[in-house]
């Protein structure tokens, strides 16, 4: 209970600054769990349809597999179904790599989606801070400048000390979205790479079962 009021306390003394700040502090981490949830079901999604995939090639079963592809809303499946519609059309390896990479270069930007809010909000909320404390600062130092010079030291620090809580609050809300930035991005390109080399091993398969 008294982390909550002391929270509070500290929210109420910052300024107008604060509702921002936490307005971008919450965007962010909902934007967070939006792409986390998406990213790991993209995920187990393409490590199911590569199993059953890969299954059906290694089979011989290229048009199951074509028609398994072309069906599914996995990254993988969007992937791999344009090399599946090259090869049933008898085209090159080189043909099919490229068909590839053309999907590749369509399913890349619905990962990267919306991550890259995460570091824009946080250099927004340092700079919100520092913005809260200037102002602050010019206010109590506004305030004081006809007070009686007993009380003059007083009022000043109890300004100083209001305003500097704008940048804490800043900062406190840019390093998380940063390092949820970071675990974000790299998941992703994990993700982009698990593609990749989804997308070789496939082509190799198909050439080996092609002749």
């Amino acid at each position: 209970m008294d982390f909550f009021s002391t929270a509070l306390q500290f929210l109420g003394r910052g300024g107008p600054f604060m509702y921002p700040i936490g307005f971008i502090l919450v965007l962010g981490l909902a934007i967070t769990i939006e792409r986390w949830m998406f990213l790991t079901r993209a995920h187990r999604e393409n490590q199911r349809m590569w199993n059953e995939l890969q299954d059906l090639v290694n089979r011989g079963e290229f048009e199951k597999a074509g028609d398994m592809a072309a069906q599914s809303d996995s990254a993988v499946g969007k992937v791999l179904a344009m090399g599946l519609a090259r090869a049933h059309g008898r085209d090159s390896r080189q043909d099919m790599e490229s068909a590839m990479e053309e999907s590749l270069l369509e399913v890349t930007p619905l990962l990267e989606k919306r991550t890259h809010y995460l570091a824009t909000f946080a250099n927004i909320a340092t700079l919100l801070g520092l913005l809260g404390t200037i102002i602050g600062l010019i206010q109590g130092f506004s305030a004081v400048a006809n007070v009686n010079p007993a009380e003059k030291a007083n009022l000043l620090s109890a300004s100083i000390s209001i305003a500097m809580n704008t940048t804490a609050f800043g900062l406190m809300t840019a390093i998380p979205l940063l390092l949820l930035h970071t675990y974000l991005t790299t998941k992703t390109n994990a993700l982009i790479d698990s593609l990749e080399m989804a997308s070789v091993k496939f082509v190799n398969a198909l050439s080996r079962r092609g002749g």
